[in-house]
């Protein structure tokens, strides 16, 4: 009997670890970088190249698993959860970690010297995040949490003598460990109230008892520290300071990854609330309807708040860092939109809106971080007449830009359209279904969203018509006008990015198709340790 346990033993630690391989190959690398620093042939080298090869492997191990995903697997004892959406999001975490590496070796930041601790710190926060985004129980929610937000402190402040980016750390950190302190309090809460840390029994249980003070807390406190790693408002606070204080290619990880992650998980935690599928397919209506009238008016109320604070907060903004700060909080508003369906389409339709999305705001930060290596500034006002010095940042500047706004043919239209087509479906079944109340909550957050869209106008083309038809103090002062060379590999690189944002925003069907089946299949989710027990199924 001894021995049979123990081969049952290997044999799941052994599935488990195959699961988990990807993040397996970063830690890896993380002590490889730390240990060839030892050497003093490889001390003062730039060790970006081998990140950026074992990230591309671990990319690669992560694709094949898309193949393995069709029956869902509890890993570690249920801890982690391994299915289709968890396949997606390790595969968008990894492609766009191996973007950020491909940047950093474009712009020179980080250096020589600390390209081994910079590779450190980034692939460490990936791991936290890929954990986040596999939690099966709020322990592993605050662990994924942890994991992911140290590294990002450090990375935050990695400018070494620059006053704001020390500052930009230690806001940081002091945000981040309130926030952390109250999703763990919240944590205790459910945990002790329910007997169990694992989210579906949490949330089975939750759809089964009567609200109280204990539960509102709970969940509200957890939910905190998700919008902080979301930037959502009135959780943002960190998000302005730290980009302006941070260096380009930081902040564009953190806009992006961050919020990928906490996306996936507040998805994980109100479409587990709302019965794993849509409403009126497949699902016992007393489950859904008490959770579901409660959060499409909860999320849909977030996300006005943080879109139209996010839009009218950018257009006062001169520092173009700060500036995209506040766009990306506008767009967590757009993705929240996603989510107030209750629906796992529009669960679908957020993660194509995060694929168009790290491409656009990817490349808007990397012409910022070029232009700070070719100027010295990040300031709106030294940009002026840019066209005339630079006719390609600018122009792929503008791509982006447009692309944020949703204009047509440009990826970012074809992302908000998905949005509001998904919220127009999604009440015209609560119409169906006689939750009118639910519908018309919808039906405003469509004409909120798209009064939203136009507000962004304001504040995207002002960047566009400082760099393109305002006078640069060149031509004021009657000097010529020295045009500012960009490399060939910079170059190529937001080419590259701005010809993959036209890409998607003409031939986006493929894509949409791909995580719509991503997000409809992601949400079946298995019972812990706990509930099988009770249902005495082992």
């Amino acid at each position: 009997m001894t021995a049979e346990i123990l081969k049952a033993l290997q044999e799941g630690l052994s599935r488990d670890m195959r699961a988990f391989l990807p993040e397996l190959v970063l830690c890896g690398t993380i002590v490889f970088l730390l240990v060839i620093r030892l050497f003093p042939r490889f001390d003062r080298r730039h060790l970006g190249w081998i990140a950026l090869v074992l990230t591309i492997y671990a990319f690669a191990l992560a694709w094949e698993q898309r193949l393995t995903t069709d029956n869902k697997q509890n890993l570690f004892a249920g801890m982690l959860i391994f299915d289709n959406f968890t396949v997606f999001l390790k595969l968008f975490l990894l492609a766009f970690t191996i973007l950020v590496i491909v940047l950093t070796l474009c712009t020179g930041i980080p250096d020589r010297e600390d390209s081994a601790d910079f590779f450190c710190l980034l692939l460490g926060a990936v791991i936290g995040m890929s954990v986040m985004a596999q939690a099966n129980h709020l322990l592993m929610v605050f662990m994924g949490v942890e994991m992911a937000s140290l590294p990002s402190y450090a990375l935050a402040g990695f400018l070494k003598g620059r006053r704001q980016s020390s500052e930009a750390a230690l806001k940081y950190v002091v945000y981040g460990g309130g926030a952390s302190g109250v999703m763990l309090y919240g944590i205790s809460l459910l945990a002790g109230k329910f007997g169990t840390g694992y989210i579906p029994d949490v949330v089975a249980f939750m759809g089964q008892t009567p609200l109280d003070p204990l539960i509102l807390l709970g969940t509200l406190f957890l939910l905190i520290g998700i919008g902080f790693k979301l930037a959502a408002v009135p959780f943002h606070f960190w998000c302005p300071d730290v980009f302006e204080g941070a260096s380009a290619e930081v902040a564009a990880f953190l806009s992006v990854a961050s919020k990928g992650v906490a996306l996936a998980l507040l998805a994980r935690i109100t479409l587990g609330l709302g019965g794993f599928t849509a409403p009126g397919i497949e699902t016992d209506s007393a489950v859904w309807t008490k959770a579901t009238t409660y959060l499409v008016p909860i999320l849909s109320f977030f996300a006005v708040l943080t879109m139209t604070f996010g839009n009218l907060a950018a257009y006062a903004q001169t520092n173009l860092k700060r500036l995209l700060a506040y766009s990306t909080i506008a767009h967590a508003g757009f993705m929240i939109m996603g989510l107030a369906c209750m629906t796992r389409e529009g669960a679908g339709a957020v993660l194509f809106y995060l694929i168009i999305y790290l491409f656009m705001n990817l490349g808007a930060f990397a012409v910022v971080a070029y232009l700070r290596n070719l100027t010295g500034s990040e300031d709106l006002s030294s940009f002026r007449g840019l066209v005339h010095r630079s006719p390609l940042l600018v122009v792929t500047l503008g791509v982006f830009l447009l692309s944020l706004l949703g204009i047509p043919p440009l990826g970012g239209f074809a992302a908000k359209f998905q949005i509001f087509q998904e919220l127009f479906r999604a009440a015209q079944l609560y119409t169906a279904m006689g939750q009118g109340g639910l519908a018309y909550t919808l039906y405003a957050l469509v004409v909120i969203g798209g009064l939203n869209t136009v507000l962004s106008l304001f504040y995207y083309l002002k960047v566009m018509k400082v760099m393109a038809l305002d006078r640069s103090l060149e031509e004021v002062e009657g000097r010529p006008v020295k045009p500012l060379l960009v490399p060939v590999l910079p170059g190529a690189f937001v080419l590259g990015l701005a010809g993959v944002v036209l890409a998607l925003g003409i031939f986006w069907d493929t894509l949409s198709s791909f995580s719509n089946q991503f997000g409809i299949s992601g949400f079946n989710a298995t019972p812990g340790p706990t509930r099988v027990a009770e249902r005495g199924d082992g």
